[in-house]
């Protein structure tokens, strides 16, 4: 198979179909950027004359026709194509509307019988495109639902015509001389029996087609084409109505009646087998419901009959051309004797172009023959012309009277019509009219002479007052001072909105449809750290609410995420309920805090706010309480205050002095040294004055005039104790500057100024 068609033009693509004389591939059309599909003619019959004549009688056939029920075909052509032993070989092709879509089969074994108003659209495409093919003079021969395409957008493509070809729903094909000619599943009478097929043979495919469209099976099922060609001729298919029930019975004639037998009793048209669909759809009364499919088949029965017990009484007139009279095997004439040579004749034969038959001439009668059937005189046939044309006088006149009388019961009727048409109304249609009231309703019957008998409609969900069905309908034509039902709603009833959380969208959609609201074609999205990703998390009137029926409902569907809840400063087990609620899966850590209580959340990871998934592992960092420091040993008694605040500050503890204040040493301090206390707490420190023996004790006193050892400018005389004090010179004794004096240092007392002198010891 070669990737290309007519000079890489069409560039073939992947196989979408099969049959038994060809193979069709998607493809794409270089030329004008276009995806067609392309049937492609299998080449071991491509040099075969009749299938070749075939396939290019499908082109021509197609080409041109034009009508929007029927697969276009844009171009066809022949491919040589060179093989590996270097032998070359013809494939033809047809160029054709690609329609992306299904085929009637495909949706009929996966959805089992369509509805009735699904079934009644497909119906009306297929006998658009049979009428339409009709016209222009061309049989289809192969109608099935494996020959009809629903496309996306639901518009119905016939496929296949001029030529037939074995789908996968179709166990054999019926073949007489002129090829194949119908699946056995769909095989009008006339086809199994081999006889011509006409625009009727359509229309009873059609039928099956239907039928099989009502009640999810074909009309006839066998083991083999041979069983199911053979209840096609004798049958009578059970109606639909008893396969499915609830099913109109008015839907059992229409299959009837274009399924009869005997094709002089099927739809004459497609438009008359579209029209009385039509016609039951819309309420009114088809032309199949005087048709009783059992009289059909006894009829036909009857008529084949006669025919074989005529050429069982005459054998010799039924031989065909293909036989041969031998010379004196013929029918014996009047007078012979039987078994014996004389008297013998052999019984003339001549062909009928009419029947199709040979048919026997009488013999010439011996001369002298008495009884015989011999050569007539002249007078003799004039005298039969002239009793010949005394018939076709006779006939004649017999004929122009049955016309005559016809015109005549034709003029009464068609005044008696004129007169019936003279007092009849048309039926207004109500229900397209907006804003209409009963009053007003009732008015416009009266101003036409017609009554107005209302009724009120329960179910329905339209508001109050509003028209919502009428019969007849609008458009017919009734008698003067007929009465017209109208129905009014009484307005939509309430009902609880079902609980639809946690479905998908189309389960939502169809319980909210199944409870009689309307569902919003805008679906929102909103968090949920519960409900899955893309199902339904609330609507909107809420589950539960009453609501009039017709109500629209807004379908709420989860992201799969949420916002993480803000559960700083709750209580640990709190916090961990909610976030547990959330879906979410939490781990604790402790830390301490000097702003959060013992046990409380102080933040978690990620952060309140941030964007979760569904089951994320999250931190929680929960309170330890302050953190604890020890009373610093800074602070022991004998200390200095100063030293001792200052380790508690840098511990950050907060120091207060207590007893002889900041000037003393420790005493004690509450808690005591080593206490572990919460850091930032009060530390109480009890001072005392510093206990000192001497005139030169020196308690804390800056002393810028006595030292010991250093800078004396007299005599030092003594010693002085210093403890824990801030001393620039520490000891006991005079200092002298330049004279002579004496004085007592006491307390840490400097002495400037004449001449000084300590006596005594002084010490701690």
């Amino acid at each position: 198979m070669p990737n290309s068609l007519a000079d890489g033009r069409y560039q073939l693509g992947q196989s979408i179909g099969h049959g038994g004389m060809a193979e069709v591939r998607v493809a794409l059309d270089t030329r004008l950027g276009r995806t067609v599909a392309i049937k492609i003619m299998r080449s071991d019959l491509a040099n075969d004359q009749i299938f070749l004549t075939r396939f290019r009688r499908e082109a021509h056939a197609v080409a041109q026709m034009n009508n929007p029920n029927i697969v276009n075909i844009y171009d066809s052509g022949e491919e040589t194509v060179t093989n590996d032993d270097g032998t070359t070989e013809r494939l033809p092709y047809l160029v054709m509307e690609y329609v992306k879509g299904q085929t009637l089969r495909d949706i009929i074994k996966a959805n089992g019988a369509l509805s009735q108003r699904d079934a009644e659209q497909v119906m009306l495409g297929v006998l658009s495109a049979l009428e339409y093919s009709h016209r222009m003079g061309i049989i289809h021969r192969d109608i099935k639902p494996g020959n009809i395409m629903i496309s996306e957008q639901g518009v119905v493509k016939v496929m296949d015509f001029g030529i037939a070809r074995a789908l996968d729903d179709s166990a054999a094909t019926m073949t007489q001389s002129q090829g194949v000619v119908g699946t056995a599943q769909y095989l009008s009478p006339e086809q199994a029996r081999g006889e011509t097929v006409d625009m009727r043979s359509d229309l009873y495919s059609a039928g099956c087609v239907l039928y099989e469209m009502l009640t999810g099976r074909a009309p006839f099922v066998g083991d083999s084409a041979v069983a199911i060609a053979y209840q096609h001729v004798s049958e009578v298919a059970t109606p639909p109505s008893a396969i499915v029930p609830g099913l109109p019975k008015m839907w059992d004639s229409i299959c009837a009646k274009a399924m009869a037998k005997d094709r002089q009793n099927r739809y004459a048209t497609a438009a008359e087998f579209r029209n009385d669909i039509l016609t039951f759809m819309n309420g009114g009364m088809p032309v199949a419901a005087a048709f009783n499919p059992l009289t059909d088949l006894a009829n036909m029965k009857a008529r084949r009959e006669a025919e074989q017990q005529q050429e069982r009484q005459n054998p010799t007139a039924t031989m065909t051309m293909g036989q041969t009279v031998p010379m004196g095997a013929g029918v014996p004439g009047p007078g012979a004797v039987s078994g014996s040579g004389v008297g013998e004749t052999t019984a003339t034969q001549a062909f009928n172009p009419i029947t199709g038959q040979f048919e026997v001439v009488p013999s010439m009668r011996p001369a002298g023959g008495a009884g015989g059937t011999g050569v007539r005189s002249r007078a003799e046939q004039r005298a039969a012309a002239a009793k010949a044309k005394r018939k076709k006088i006779i006939l004649g006149s017999v004929l122009g009277g049955i016309v005559v009388i016809a015109l005549i019961v034709a003029a009464f009727f068609m005044l008696n019509n004129a007169n019936v048409t003279a007092n009849e109304e048309t039926v207004p249609d109500f229900t397209s009219m907006s804003n209409i009231t009963e009053a007003k309703v009732k008015a416009q019957l009266e101003d036409l002479g017609l009554t107005l008998d209302p009724q009120e409609d329960n179910d329905s969900s339209e508001p109050k007052g509003t028209v919502t069905k009428q019969t007849p309908k609008g458009g017919t034509k009734v008698a003067k001072g007929s009465a017209v039902k109208v129905w009014f709603s009484t307005g939509p009833q309430s009902i609880n909105v079902p609980d639809v959380s946690e479905e998908t969208q189309e389960a939502a959609r169809a319980s909210l449809e199944q409870a009689g609201f309307k569902v919003a074609s805008t679906v929102k999205s909103v968090q949920s750290a519960t409900v899955a990703q893309d199902l339904v998390v609330k609507t909107d009137p809420a589950a539960g609410t009453s609501q009039p029926k017709g109500t629209e409902i807004t379908l709420y569907v989860s992201t799969g995420s949420s916002s993480m809840p803000d559960v700083t400063g709750q209580p640990k087990d709190a916090a961990l309920t909610t976030l547990r609620s959330y879906g979410l899966l939490p781990t604790v850590y402790t830390e301490a805090s000097d702003t959060v209580p013992k046990d409380s959340v102080i933040r978690t990871d990620p952060a309140a706010g941030q964007q979760i998934d569904q089951n994320q592992q999250i931190t929680v960092y929960v309170s330890s309480g302050p953190e604890q420091v020890a009373v610093p040993d800074a602070c022991a008694p004998g200390q200095s205050y100063a030293d001792c605040a200052a380790a508690l500050t840098a511990a950050g503890l907060n120091p207060t002095a207590g007893g002889a204040g900041e000037n003393g040493v420790v005493e004690s301090t509450n808690p005591a040294v080593g206490t572990q206390v919460d850091k930032g707490s009060s530390v109480t420190v009890t001072t005392k004055k510093s206990e000192s023996s001497g005139s030169g004790n020196e308690n804390g006193t800056d002393n810028n005039g006595s030292n010991s050892g250093s800078d004396n400018n007299g005599t030092d005389n003594g010693s002085t104790d210093n403890s824990g004090s801030d001393n620039n010179g520490s000891g006991s004794g005079t200092t002298n500057n330049g004279g002579s004096g004496s004085g007592t240092e006491t307390g840490g007392t400097t002495n400037n100024g004449g001449s000084g002198s300590n006596s005594g010891t002084s010490g701690n």
